[in-house]
């Protein structure tokens, strides 16, 4: 059993930065990908981002350049930093591990 906690999200004017962690339980996190998803308000869970055990990484377009996803398999943690955030950034992120999922941290982005 994998339990995922995410953190980190917050109010933040347009233009500013938060760090979101995800901290995982259990013994098996560096073997797999991770991956940050995102539900806007009264829309479908997206792909944010991945990244693969050995640090690869992939972005949706919308963040490309933004945001970077990172992970410390050491401290079973995997990190979301968002820079330059727009309001449409605004949403509940959460993270993925294979099947398991956090309940999510919200992000709202101010104009």
């Amino acid at each position: 059993q994998v339990q995922l906690v995410e953190s980190g999200g917050g109010l933040v004017q347009a233009g500013g930065s938060l760090r979101l962690s995800c901290l995982a339980s259990g013994k098996i996190f560096s073997i797999y990908d991770m991956a940050w998803y995102r539900q806007a308000p009264g829309k479908q869970r997206k792909l944010v981002a991945t990244i693969t055990r050995t640090g690869n990484t992939n972005y949706v377009d919308s963040v490309k350049g933004r945001f970077t996803i990172s992970r410390d398999n050491a401290k079973n943690t995997v990190y979301l930093q968002m820079n330059n955030l727009k309001p449409e950034d605004t949403a509940v992120y959460y993270c993925n591990y294979v099947t398991y999922w956090g309940k999510g941290t919200l992000v709202t982005v101010s104009t």
